[in-house]
């Protein structure tokens, strides 16, 4: 996997933060909310985290985001 950009980074450490204190993935909602942003900016994230596989998602299933990279290379939430 290619290095994460200062942003995808945020939002993989907010999903791996969310889940750890959930015990269930964030809705795209929850990721809108927190990063103050559109709900297809939130969805082009999510997108593009899954394809260069920092995460996985099943189709239609919600909360599905499974994060994929080891718990150390995911920066910490700022």
């Amino acid at each position: 996997m290619k290095s994460l950009t200062e942003k995808q980074g945020q939002y993989l450490a907010f999903i791996a933060t969310y889940i750890k204190l959930n015990n269930m993935s964030p809705a795209e909602s929850d990721i809108q909310k927190y990063f103050k942003v559109t709900p297809p900016t939130a969805h082009q994230m999510v997108v593009k985290l899954e394809s260069i596989g920092a995460i996985r998602r099943k189709p239609r299933v919600a909360r599905s985001i499974e994060v994929k990279i080891d718990p150390s290379e995911i920066p910490s939430l700022k």
